[in-house]
């Protein structure tokens, strides 16, 4: 079941009222992000959502919800679901990965773990075919046809990325500037200036280094975090020859 936020106070079906696993995407700081969550009535839990959304308890903007629910699921079996997809979707990478539990070691039997991971694998497909790449792992460096560049010497920014089906990934050891211009903190591009915080709060950067690689939505996202100013990503990025990104 995929319900928008705003249909949430309205949906009819009975499924939801059911226990299951659920999804809410959405972005945050200029990330997409996914909350991971599990409930033995995830109608209840979501309008928990909704309220605390709609109180400001919560500060995450979610959108959308994705649900999934079958006959087979108990309590033990959702929590072990929930802990498996999120250490998934945290070792992807491409999303930033909220959830309030982690249940660690479960009672459930080998066969009953057997049943449950067919069961994740046909989720992670769906979660897929309805556009969310939140467990398409990164590509791999045979799979990485295209390397650019990104400097700016004044400020020490020094990157190197890559286009990726979510945007553009930086990778890791790449450096962001060591500040950003006036306008990038309370300017039009103040969300980025917010996110490259983010990333620092959140460990990804590092003393102004990536620590492992990082997919963000757009060339220009990237390069604008990078470089702590605005940036058109396609002139921005060259490869080691010089070249742009739009003239590839």
């Amino acid at each position: 079941m995929k319900v928008p936020r705003s249909e949430i106070q309205n949906y009819g079906r009975d499924d939801l009222s059911k226990a299951g696993i659920y999804f809410l995407f959405g972005s945050d700081d200029g990330t997409s992000s996914v909350y991971i969550g599990e409930s033995e009535d995830m109608l209840e839990s979501l309008s928990l959502h909704l309220k605390d959304y709609q109180t400001g308890i919560d500060n995450f903007c979610w959108n959308c919800a994705v649900a999934f629910t079958s006959q087979d699921l108990s309590r033990e079996s959702i929590r072990y679901i929930e802990d498996e997809l999120m250490i998934s979707a945290m070792e992807c990478g491409r999303y930033r990965v909220f959830t309030k539990n982690k249940y660690g070691k479960t009672l459930l039997k080998e066969s009953e773990k057997a049943v449950m991971t067919e069961f994740m694998d046909n989720m992670k497909l769906m979660i897929s075919i309805l556009g969310y790449n939140v467990f398409t792992p990164m590509l791999s460096e045979t799979e990485i046809r295209q390397y650019f560049f990104c400097h700016k010497k004044s400020s020490r920014a020094d990157a190197k990325g890559f286009v990726s089906p979510g945007g553009f990934t930086v990778l890791k050891g790449s450096r962001i500037s060591d500040y950003v211009v006036p306008s990038m903190i309370s300017g039009k591009t103040a969300h980025y200036n917010e996110l490259r915080l983010q990333l620092e709060n959140d460990g990804i950067i590092s003393g102004k280094i990536f620590q492992r690689n990082y997919e963000f939505s757009s060339p220009s996202a990237a390069s604008t975090v990078v470089l702590g100013q605005s940036s058109n990503g396609k002139e921005d990025w060259k490869t080691e020859y010089g070249v742009k990104l739009k003239d590839i």
